[in-house]
Protein backbone atom coordinates (compact mmCIF):
# COMPACT_ATOMS: atom_id res chain seq x y z
CA UNK A 1 0.00 0.00 0.00
CA UNK A 2 1.18 3.55 -0.65
CA UNK A 3 2.51 5.30 2.81
CA UNK A 4 3.01 8.95 2.98
CA UNK A 5 5.90 9.36 5.03
CA UNK A 6 8.48 12.19 6.58
CA UNK A 7 12.11 10.76 5.27
CA UNK A 8 15.23 11.46 6.50
CA UNK A 9 17.43 10.74 3.19
CA UNK A 10 21.32 11.62 4.83
CA UNK A 11 22.77 11.38 7.71
CA UNK A 12 21.70 14.46 9.29
CA UNK A 13 19.60 15.42 6.84
CA UNK A 14 15.75 17.50 7.29
CA UNK A 15 12.18 15.54 7.05
CA UNK A 16 11.29 15.12 3.58
CA UNK A 17 8.02 13.95 2.60
CA UNK A 18 7.64 11.17 0.24
CA UNK A 19 5.46 8.77 -0.58
CA UNK A 20 6.84 4.82 -0.15
CA UNK A 21 5.37 1.29 -0.80
CA UNK A 22 5.05 -0.13 2.86
CA UNK A 23 4.27 -4.12 3.10
CA UNK A 24 1.13 -5.54 4.53
CA UNK A 25 0.82 -6.94 7.80
CA UNK A 26 2.21 -10.10 8.57
CA UNK A 27 0.66 -12.65 10.89
CA UNK A 28 2.32 -10.81 14.23
CA UNK A 29 1.77 -7.43 13.15
CA UNK A 30 -1.43 -4.68 13.19
CA UNK A 31 -1.71 -1.92 10.66
CA UNK A 32 -2.33 1.31 12.27
CA UNK A 33 -3.68 4.84 10.81
CA UNK A 34 -1.79 7.05 11.97
CA UNK A 35 -3.92 9.91 13.88
CA UNK A 36 -1.28 11.84 15.58
CA UNK A 37 2.69 11.41 16.55
CA UNK A 38 4.89 13.51 18.83
CA UNK A 39 7.95 14.47 18.37
CA UNK A 40 10.80 13.49 20.43
CA UNK A 41 14.15 14.51 20.68
CA UNK A 42 15.32 10.65 19.94
CA UNK A 43 14.08 11.47 16.81
CA UNK A 44 15.79 14.01 15.75
CA UNK A 45 19.02 12.43 17.25
CA UNK A 46 19.05 8.82 16.10
CA UNK A 47 19.42 10.02 12.27
CA UNK A 48 22.43 12.12 12.50
CA UNK A 49 24.30 8.96 14.17
CA UNK A 50 22.67 6.48 11.29
CA UNK A 51 25.48 5.30 8.91
CA UNK A 52 24.25 6.40 5.27
CA UNK A 53 23.46 2.65 4.32
CA UNK A 54 20.48 2.79 7.00
CA UNK A 55 19.16 5.49 4.87
CA UNK A 56 16.47 6.64 4.19
CA UNK A 57 14.88 5.87 7.22
CA UNK A 58 11.53 6.25 8.61
CA UNK A 59 11.70 7.29 12.57
CA UNK A 60 8.94 8.57 14.92
CA UNK A 61 7.91 6.26 18.03
CA UNK A 62 5.51 7.95 19.77
CA UNK A 63 2.40 7.51 17.33
CA UNK A 64 -1.65 7.00 17.93
CA UNK A 65 -3.94 5.89 15.49
CA UNK A 66 -6.61 3.52 14.66
CA UNK A 67 -6.20 -0.65 14.00
CA UNK A 68 -6.76 -1.15 10.54
CA UNK A 69 -5.57 -4.79 9.94
CA UNK A 70 -4.66 -6.72 12.42
CA UNK A 71 -2.56 -9.96 11.66
CA UNK A 72 -3.47 -13.65 12.31
CA UNK A 73 -1.33 -14.40 15.27
CA UNK A 74 -2.09 -10.89 17.59
CA UNK A 75 -4.58 -11.29 20.36
CA UNK A 76 -6.24 -8.71 22.18
CA UNK A 77 -6.05 -6.15 19.76
CA UNK A 78 -9.04 -5.37 17.17
CA UNK A 79 -10.07 -3.64 14.02
CA UNK A 80 -11.01 -0.55 14.96
CA UNK A 81 -9.40 -0.03 18.17
CA UNK A 82 -7.69 3.02 19.47
CA UNK A 83 -4.27 2.52 20.54
CA UNK A 84 -1.25 4.49 21.79
CA UNK A 85 2.63 2.83 20.30
CA UNK A 86 5.19 2.72 22.48
CA UNK A 87 8.67 0.91 22.20
CA UNK A 88 9.28 -3.04 21.72
CA UNK A 89 10.36 -5.45 23.48
CA UNK A 90 10.66 -9.64 23.35
CA UNK A 91 8.62 -10.27 26.10
CA UNK A 92 10.32 -13.97 26.32
CA UNK A 93 13.86 -12.72 27.50
CA UNK A 94 15.68 -12.99 31.14
CA UNK A 95 14.34 -8.97 31.90
CA UNK A 96 10.97 -9.41 30.06
CA UNK A 97 10.20 -12.27 32.27
CA UNK A 98 11.56 -10.34 35.26
CA UNK A 99 9.35 -7.43 34.16
CA UNK A 100 11.74 -5.15 32.72
CA UNK A 101 11.01 -4.69 29.19
CA UNK A 102 13.10 -1.65 28.64
CA UNK A 103 15.81 -3.75 29.04
CA UNK A 104 15.31 -6.25 26.69
CA UNK A 105 18.23 -8.36 25.43
CA UNK A 106 16.69 -7.23 21.54
CA UNK A 107 15.72 -4.27 22.67
CA UNK A 108 18.65 -2.96 19.80
CA UNK A 109 17.86 -4.78 17.14
CA UNK A 110 13.71 -4.49 17.55
CA UNK A 111 13.92 -0.42 17.70
CA UNK A 112 16.66 0.66 16.34
CA UNK A 113 18.41 -1.21 13.32
CA UNK A 114 15.34 -0.05 11.19
CA UNK A 115 14.03 -3.89 9.97
CA UNK A 116 12.22 -6.52 11.91
CA UNK A 117 13.53 -9.09 13.87
CA UNK A 118 14.18 -11.33 11.05
CA UNK A 119 16.16 -8.85 8.66
CA UNK A 120 13.63 -7.77 6.57
CA UNK A 121 12.57 -4.32 5.89
CA UNK A 122 8.75 -3.23 5.78
CA UNK A 123 9.07 -0.41 3.14
CA UNK A 124 10.65 0.56 -0.12
CA UNK A 125 10.21 3.20 -2.77
CA UNK A 126 11.02 3.63 -6.55
CA UNK A 127 14.07 5.86 -7.57
CA UNK A 128 15.35 5.86 -11.00
CA UNK A 129 13.01 3.13 -11.92
CA UNK A 130 14.88 0.76 -9.36
CA UNK A 131 13.66 -0.47 -6.03
CA UNK A 132 15.10 1.50 -2.84
CA UNK A 133 14.81 -0.18 0.25
CA UNK A 134 13.33 2.42 3.15
CA UNK A 135 14.49 1.76 6.47
CA UNK A 136 11.69 1.42 9.20
CA UNK A 137 10.47 -0.48 11.97
CA UNK A 138 11.54 2.84 14.46
CA UNK A 139 10.40 1.37 17.74
CA UNK A 140 8.55 -0.89 16.07
CA UNK A 141 6.40 1.94 14.65
CA UNK A 142 7.93 4.55 12.45
CA UNK A 143 4.98 6.74 13.03
CA UNK A 144 5.80 9.84 11.25
CA UNK A 145 3.92 8.29 8.63
CA UNK A 146 0.21 8.01 7.17
CA UNK A 147 0.14 4.50 8.21
CA UNK A 148 2.67 2.30 10.80
CA UNK A 149 3.07 -1.39 11.42
CA UNK A 150 3.37 -1.92 15.25
CA UNK A 151 3.03 -5.51 17.60
CA UNK A 152 1.41 -6.73 20.17
CA UNK A 153 3.87 -5.91 22.32
CA UNK A 154 4.00 -2.16 21.66
CA UNK A 155 0.53 -1.26 21.12
CA UNK A 156 -1.60 0.10 23.91
CA UNK A 157 -5.20 0.00 23.08
CA UNK A 158 -7.51 3.12 24.62
CA UNK A 159 -10.82 4.43 25.27
CA UNK A 160 -12.10 6.18 21.81
CA UNK A 161 -13.32 8.48 23.63
CA UNK A 162 -9.92 10.04 24.50
CA UNK A 163 -7.73 12.86 22.20
CA UNK A 164 -5.08 10.69 20.42
CA UNK A 165 -3.20 13.91 20.21
CA UNK A 166 -3.11 14.60 23.39
CA UNK A 167 -1.85 10.78 24.39
CA UNK A 168 1.01 10.64 21.87
CA UNK A 169 3.70 12.24 24.36
CA UNK A 170 2.30 9.05 27.18
CA UNK A 171 4.41 6.88 24.40
CA UNK A 172 8.02 7.92 25.48
CA UNK A 173 8.36 11.54 26.55
CA UNK A 174 5.70 11.58 29.31
CA UNK A 175 6.17 7.78 30.39
CA UNK A 176 9.97 8.10 30.80
CA UNK A 177 9.78 11.34 33.41
CA UNK A 178 6.27 10.10 35.15
CA UNK A 179 7.75 6.61 34.94
CA UNK A 180 10.72 7.77 36.56
CA UNK A 181 8.88 9.29 39.14
CA UNK A 182 6.24 5.90 40.07
CA UNK A 183 8.90 3.03 39.25
CA UNK A 184 11.84 4.20 40.16
CA UNK A 185 11.60 6.84 43.19
CA UNK A 186 8.01 5.98 44.39
CA UNK A 187 8.24 9.41 46.54
CA UNK A 188 6.48 9.75 50.27
CA UNK A 189 4.58 13.08 50.34
CA UNK A 190 7.32 14.76 52.71
CA UNK A 191 10.33 13.48 50.62
CA UNK A 192 11.68 16.14 48.21
CA UNK A 193 12.53 15.92 43.85
CA UNK A 194 14.67 18.25 41.87
CA UNK A 195 14.32 17.97 38.66
CA UNK A 196 17.21 19.17 36.06
CA UNK A 197 15.68 20.53 32.61
CA UNK A 198 12.12 21.53 32.10
CA UNK A 199 10.95 20.24 28.92
CA UNK A 200 8.37 16.99 28.39
CA UNK A 201 10.25 14.39 30.09
CA UNK A 202 10.94 17.16 33.17
CA UNK A 203 7.75 18.48 33.38
CA UNK A 204 6.12 15.11 33.31
CA UNK A 205 8.15 14.02 36.74
CA UNK A 206 7.39 17.45 37.95
CA UNK A 207 3.27 16.62 37.25
CA UNK A 208 3.38 13.39 38.60
CA UNK A 209 4.76 14.00 41.48
CA UNK A 210 2.64 17.34 42.30
CA UNK A 211 -0.39 14.69 41.50
CA UNK A 212 1.13 12.51 43.81
CA UNK A 213 1.52 14.84 46.82
CA UNK A 214 4.92 15.79 47.11
CA UNK A 215 4.79 19.09 48.42
CA UNK A 216 8.53 20.33 47.48
CA UNK A 217 9.52 19.89 43.79
CA UNK A 218 12.21 22.01 42.28
CA UNK A 219 12.48 22.32 38.86
CA UNK A 220 15.72 23.95 37.26
CA UNK A 221 15.48 25.16 33.39
CA UNK A 222 17.55 28.67 32.29
CA UNK A 223 14.36 29.46 30.15
CA UNK A 224 11.67 32.05 31.68
CA UNK A 225 8.64 29.95 30.04
CA UNK A 226 9.64 26.57 31.51
CA UNK A 227 10.34 27.93 34.64
CA UNK A 228 6.73 29.66 34.46
CA UNK A 229 4.79 26.15 33.72
CA UNK A 230 6.86 24.36 36.57
CA UNK A 231 5.62 26.85 39.40
CA UNK A 232 2.12 26.41 38.24
CA UNK A 233 1.93 22.86 39.78
CA UNK A 234 3.21 24.58 42.88
CA UNK A 235 7.32 23.57 42.27
CA UNK A 236 9.78 25.93 43.13
CA UNK A 237 11.33 27.20 39.94
CA UNK A 238 15.47 27.59 39.88
CA UNK A 239 17.01 29.86 37.01
CA UNK A 240 20.64 28.58 36.80
CA UNK A 241 21.89 31.51 34.83
CA UNK A 242 20.79 33.88 37.32
CA UNK A 243 24.00 36.61 37.73
CA UNK A 244 25.17 36.89 41.20
CA UNK A 245 22.92 33.91 42.81
CA UNK A 246 24.33 30.93 44.69
CA UNK A 247 25.09 27.89 42.87
CA UNK A 248 22.38 26.33 42.24
CA UNK A 249 22.90 22.78 44.34
CA UNK A 250 23.12 25.38 47.45
CA UNK A 251 20.09 27.00 46.54
CA UNK A 252 18.46 23.54 45.97
CA UNK A 253 19.97 22.03 49.56
CA UNK A 254 18.36 25.80 51.41
CA UNK A 255 15.39 25.04 49.61
CA UNK A 256 15.20 21.26 50.95
CA UNK A 257 16.55 21.42 54.71
CA UNK A 258 19.99 20.12 53.83
CA UNK A 259 19.26 18.61 50.04
CA UNK A 260 16.87 16.90 47.81
CA UNK A 261 15.60 13.22 48.34
CA UNK A 262 15.47 12.65 44.49
CA UNK A 263 16.83 14.35 41.72
CA UNK A 264 16.42 13.79 38.26
CA UNK A 265 18.40 15.05 34.98
CA UNK A 266 17.01 15.06 31.31
CA UNK A 267 19.82 17.41 30.11
CA UNK A 268 22.38 15.36 29.70
CA UNK A 269 25.06 18.08 30.29
CA UNK A 270 27.59 16.78 32.25
CA UNK A 271 28.36 20.06 34.87
CA UNK A 272 24.32 19.82 35.26
CA UNK A 273 24.47 15.87 36.35
CA UNK A 274 27.08 16.61 38.58
CA UNK A 275 25.05 19.55 39.90
CA UNK A 276 22.81 17.02 40.73
CA UNK A 277 24.53 14.84 42.79
CA UNK A 278 25.81 17.80 44.97
CA UNK A 279 22.35 18.80 45.37
CA UNK A 280 21.10 15.85 47.00
CA UNK A 281 21.16 14.74 50.80
CA UNK A 282 22.93 12.21 52.34
CA UNK A 283 21.35 8.77 50.57
CA UNK A 284 19.84 10.70 48.03
CA UNK A 285 19.23 9.02 44.68
CA UNK A 286 20.03 10.92 41.28
CA UNK A 287 18.69 9.98 38.04
CA UNK A 288 20.06 10.21 34.78
CA UNK A 289 17.71 10.45 31.93
CA UNK A 290 19.37 12.26 29.28
CA UNK A 291 21.17 11.26 25.95
CA UNK A 292 23.86 12.96 24.97
CA UNK A 293 27.35 13.13 26.37
CA UNK A 294 29.09 10.10 26.68
CA UNK A 295 30.85 10.34 29.73
CA UNK A 296 29.83 12.18 33.29
CA UNK A 297 31.78 13.93 35.96
CA UNK A 298 30.92 12.43 39.55
CA UNK A 299 32.47 13.19 42.69
CA UNK A 300 33.61 10.50 43.90
CA UNK A 301 34.65 12.06 47.92
CA UNK A 302 30.73 12.91 47.83
CA UNK A 303 29.46 9.68 46.63
CA UNK A 304 31.34 7.78 48.63
CA UNK A 305 31.20 9.64 51.71
CA UNK A 306 27.44 10.45 51.72
CA UNK A 307 25.83 6.99 50.48
CA UNK A 308 24.57 8.62 47.51
CA UNK A 309 23.15 6.76 44.81
CA UNK A 310 23.67 7.40 40.85
CA UNK A 311 21.75 5.58 38.08
CA UNK A 312 20.03 5.43 34.89
CA UNK A 313 16.50 4.84 33.62
CA UNK A 314 15.39 3.24 30.43
CA UNK A 315 11.93 4.70 29.70
CA UNK A 316 11.62 5.19 33.66
CA UNK A 317 11.37 1.12 34.15
CA UNK A 318 7.99 1.13 32.45
CA UNK A 319 6.27 -1.74 30.74
CA UNK A 320 4.00 0.33 28.73
CA UNK A 321 1.06 -1.97 28.84
CA UNK A 322 0.82 -0.94 32.28
CA UNK A 323 2.36 2.21 32.63
CA UNK A 324 0.52 3.83 29.92
CA UNK A 325 -3.11 3.25 31.17
CA UNK A 326 -1.67 3.69 34.61
CA UNK A 327 -1.09 7.33 33.08
CA UNK A 328 -4.05 7.94 31.73
CA UNK A 329 -6.14 6.73 34.66
CA UNK A 330 -4.21 9.49 36.65
CA UNK A 331 -4.72 12.01 33.95
CA UNK A 332 -8.34 11.28 33.98
CA UNK A 333 -8.46 11.92 37.76
CA UNK A 334 -6.83 15.18 37.69
CA UNK A 335 -3.50 13.88 38.76
CA UNK A 336 -1.53 13.86 36.17
CA UNK A 337 -2.02 17.40 34.59
CA UNK A 338 -0.37 17.75 30.87
CA UNK A 339 -2.53 18.37 28.70
CA UNK A 340 -1.41 22.20 27.96
CA UNK A 341 1.94 20.91 27.40
CA UNK A 342 1.18 19.93 23.73
CA UNK A 343 1.14 21.77 21.10
CA UNK A 344 -0.43 20.54 17.74
CA UNK A 345 0.77 21.26 14.13
CA UNK A 346 -0.04 19.78 11.14
CA UNK A 347 1.77 16.98 9.66
CA UNK A 348 2.58 18.77 6.46
CA UNK A 349 4.38 21.81 9.25
CA UNK A 350 7.39 19.75 10.49
CA UNK A 351 9.90 21.70 10.07
CA UNK A 352 8.44 24.55 11.73
CA UNK A 353 7.39 21.83 15.14
CA UNK A 354 11.30 20.73 14.91
CA UNK A 355 12.37 24.55 14.69
CA UNK A 356 9.97 25.19 17.90
CA UNK A 357 11.10 22.42 19.61
CA UNK A 358 14.85 22.93 19.05
CA UNK A 359 14.15 27.19 20.33
CA UNK A 360 12.39 25.51 23.25
CA UNK A 361 9.29 27.77 22.20
CA UNK A 362 7.21 24.73 23.04
CA UNK A 363 7.33 21.94 25.06
CA UNK A 364 6.06 19.36 23.32
CA UNK A 365 5.13 19.18 19.51
CA UNK A 366 2.73 16.80 18.29
CA UNK A 367 2.12 16.34 14.48
CA UNK A 368 -1.62 15.34 12.96
CA UNK A 369 -3.07 14.32 10.09
CA UNK A 370 -5.87 16.08 8.97
CA UNK A 371 -8.58 13.44 7.41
Amino acid sequence: MVNTVALVEVPGGGFVFADVELEEPRADEVLVRIVATGLCHTDLTVPTMLPAEMMPTVVGHEGTGVVERVGAEVEGIAVGDHVVLSFRSCRSCGPCQEGHVGYCEQSLLLNYMGMRADGSTTMKRQVDGADQTVFGNFFGQSSLARYALAYADNCVVVDKSLDLARLAPFACGFQTGAGTVLNVLDPKPGESIVVFGAGAVGLAAVAVARGLGVETVIAVDPLAERRTVAEAYGAVALDPTEAGAEPVEDRVRAATDGGATYAIDTTAIPAVVLQAQKALRPRGMLVALGLGAPEYTIDAIDLLQSGKIVRSSIEGEADPLVTIPQLIALREAGRFDVDHLVTTYPFERIADAVADSKSGAVVKPVLVWGE
